[in-house]
């Protein structure tokens, strides 16, 4: 399906190029942000997606579902969203096998970077984020930390008309998901059983409406090679120290940005640029290299300076050194630090892992058009996945 996602609204001029999409996406950081911040925020931008008259609008969040009462709160979205587009209730798809995230009788598992799956309160990673920390598996129990909104369950043994009672009764639906059987019959809950105008949810949104359409689509480009790759990561996470430390080892040069120390930035940009002048695959730049690197201090403030920071040294290197790919690793990283570069849209260019596309990037500003970009969430790829954005080998993964 031909999908253009915008990094800010757009004039109508800009989107005009656009109009023969099939689905449009307004990307936001709400997912590091108050909920004082959302109610000023939020209904302006549903608005605009409301006007363009798709059947449905998609509330997109992450799989592992992380969030709090005061930061990312997905129930003071579904609020939000609820009342701007008038939905009867509030469906919430959050399972998707192919990101190996499931949600079964309303508790949510997901794999951790050594391949096992866990509980997310007992994830590896998820159970000790240094921002929204997940504590509780049962999605409800969660959600009613954020909201007063009833949530009920439509679990993996229930019919469809079990579907219509939980929607009479809730103001959200919780819909399990854990295998492809599951995901195809979300999809005809989402699509068929009783259509609402607004939906939370994971990419499985995504997932189970293409499951249940049953079409294969258009078929991705391949992405050819690049000689070199700018990497720029703000992840702690098991997976992203893997892709780092892979990367590290194989031809990537690794470039240290103090996240407390401003005055140290013009340093990483000039390593950067002496690595990128060198006979190298790229360079990754980065804020920590494990999760033990993490800063436990900083605040939403520092975060988001931190984000921008880091954005502002991507541009600088993409700027002096005229490379055309580069990757943003770690979902608030992308948020902030994407907003940097002079990006007003995404179109999809290649598959490269689930949840981390390569995208063409369309912008006013010359310099920017055309760029390959991937905005990596810190649990996605496998730890060559920085190689295979430079050379554009998927090795036939799923």
């Amino acid at each position: 399906m031909s999908a253009v996602l915008f990094l800010k609204r757009p004039d109508d001029k800009f989107f005009e190029q656009f109009a023969g999409h099939a689905a449009f996406g307004l990307a936001g950081s709400s997912r590091s942000q108050t909920p004082e911040w959302m109610d000023q925020r939020l209904p302006e931008a549903f608005e605009w997606l409301k006007s363009l008259g798709a059947a449905t609008c998609h509330y997109k969040v992450c799989s592992t579902f992380d969030s709090s009462p005061s930061v990312g709160s997905i129930g003071r979205a579904a609020e939000i969203g609820k009342r701007v587009f008038g939905a009867e209730f509030v469906p919430m798809v959050v399972g998707a096998p192919s990101l190996r995230r499931y949600t079964v009788f309303g508790h949510l598992f997901a794999a951790a970077a050594d391949g096992l799956v866990y509980r997310i309160d007992r994830h590896p990673a998820m159970k000790r984020h240094p921002v929204t920390p997940m504590k509780e598996a049962d999605l409800r129990l969660h959600l009613k930390e954020q909201t007063k909104m009833r949530i009920g369950l439509q679990d993996a043994l229930q019919s469809c008309e079990d579907y219509a009672a939980a929607a009479s009764s809730s103001d959200a639906v919780l819909i399990d998901v854990l295998d492809e059987a599951s995901l195809q019959r979300a999809g005809r809950l989402l699509w068929d059983a009783d259509r609402q105008p607004f939906i939370v949810g994971s990419s499985g949104v995504e997932y189970a409406l293409i499951a249940h359409w049953g079409e294969k689509g258009q078929q991705p480009s391949v992405a050819l090679p690049v000689d070199r790759l700018v990497v720029l990561s703000g992840s702690c996470s098991q997976a992203t120290e893997r892709q780092i430390e892979y990367a590290g080892s194989n031809g990537f040069v690794l470039v240290p940005v103090s996240p407390a120390d401003a005055s140290a930035d013009e340093r990483s940009i000039a390593d950067a640029l002496a690595a990128l002048s060198a006979d190298t695959r790229g360079v990754v730049l980065h804020t920590a290299r494990s999760v033990k690197d993490r800063v436990e201090t900083f605040g939403a403030a520092e975060r988001r300076n931190l984000g921008e920071r880091c954005g502002r040294i991507l541009d600088r290197v993409l700027n002096q050194t005229g490379l055309r790919r580069a990757v943003i690793a770690g979902g608030d990283t992308s948020s902030h630090a994407g907003r940097q570069l002079g990006i007003d849209a995404l179109t999809f260019v290649s598959h490269i892992a689930p949840g981390a596309p390569l995208c063409k990037a369309w912008s006013h500003s010359q310099s920017r058009q055309g760029l390959e970009i991937v905005f990596k969430g810190g649990q996605c790829g496998q730890e060559d996945f920085f190689e295979t954005v430079r050379s554009g080998s998927v090795k036939g993964r799923n």
